[in-house]
């Protein structure tokens, strides 16, 4: 979408993991916890091909991976690996499907953003693609393809949706600072410049057509500005790992019409404070940035920290629904 256009999203959705292993199961769960803003459920506990690297991998075009020890690694051919991810990804988009039969909304898919995917997929040598220019702009154009034909794919089997593309992409800051480490383990690559981890994501984000974008990521630091010039309209972190030095790089994206989804809830299970304790901190954030208590609920989307498949289904299902309960506090009672 138009780096310009403000979005408006629903009040609440989930990250993207879930504990298990049955898609329908999870899906059920999903679109029956967030009625307004379902998600397309990840199942990494099923194994390779069901993770994020694995399952983004699998999305590819023209570009293929398969299993080392070390990890995903580029490959020449479609082998036994990318067939499992077709096949995990299928099975979820099916699940999906039935259970958003007649639906019309927002519905959210999520993929490995270009700049962690580089610091995770190895070449041939067994260094990352981080470690080559090219090698990145192939993937990064690889990527948009695949995600294109990933939205139209939804769009087709649930034709009132209007599909969010979330990119997660924790790894970002790592790289923007010259963090990732090579294979030896004994250096780490060069930072990669802004402009080109900017143009990067924008060649990527541009893959949702007229649909909106999130970028997440759970890591600290997060580089607000950045994701705003590359054109997301929202900006998905863990708030528990906000500083006062990002106060101001969020204001000027909430004053610049930027949703901000505030992982609030934890990823693992705890026990629950009410929801307007859940969302006490996102109140004296914006109390201390003197931004009007109206804006909440048109600003800021609640979501847990993280994803949830470290969690046990049952909190999995409480921490969704608790999400809800959550940013209906913070509509009925902003200040």
């Amino acid at each position: 979408m138009s780096e310009n256009t403000q979005v408006t999203f629903p009040a609440a959705t989930g990250v993207g993991s879930m504990p298990g292993g049955d898609a329908r199961e999870a899906a059920k769960t999903v679109t029956g916890s967030l009625e307004d803003f379902p998600y397309l459920a990840e199942l990494p506990a099923r194994g390779p091909g069901a993770d994020m690297i694995g399952r983004t991998a699998g999305m590819l075009v023209e570009l293929y991976a398969r299993v080392e020890p070390s990890g995903w690694r580029l490959s020449d051919r479609p082998g036994r690996d990318t067939r499992r991810a077709h096949a995990w990804l299928r099975q979820d988009l099916d699940a999906l499907e039935e259970f958003t039969q007649g639906y019309e909304g927002d519905v959210k898919v999520q993929a490995v953003g270009p700049w962690t995917l580089a610091a995770a997929l190895e070449l041939r040598n067994g260094e990352a693609v981080l470690s080559d220019p090219g090698a990145c702009r192939d993937l990064t154009a690889s990527l948009a393809e695949g995600l294109r034909l990933h939205v139209a794919d939804v769009r087709r089997r649930i034709p009132g949706a209007r599909v969010v593309l979330q990119l997660d992409d924790p790894s970002l800051t790592a790289v923007l600072r010259g963090q990732i480490r090579t294979a030896s383990g004994y250096r780490t690559h060069r930072a990669v410049d802004r402009q080109v981890v900017e143009s990067g994501l924008r060649e990527v984000l541009g893959a949702s057509g007229p649909g909106p974008t999130v970028v997440h990521s759970c890591a600290p630091d997060v580089p607000f500005a950045l994701l705003r010039r590359a054109g997301t309209d929202a900006v998905s972190f863990d708030f528990d790992l906000l500083t006062e030095r990002d106060d101001d790089a969020i204001g000027e994206a909430v004053e610049g019409g930027t949703r901000l989804f505030a992982g609030v809830v934890p990823g693992t299970d705890a026990a629950l404070s009410d929801p307007a304790g859940s969302v006490m901190g996102v109140r004296t954030l914006w109390r201390r940035l003197g931004l009007r208590p109206g804006l909440l609920a048109e600003a800021v989307t609640v979501t847990p920290t993280c994803g949830l498949a470290g969690a046990s289904p049952a909190y999995a299902r409480q921490a969704l629904a608790h999400c809800v309960r959550a940013a209906r506090s913070l509509a009925d009672n902003p200040e």
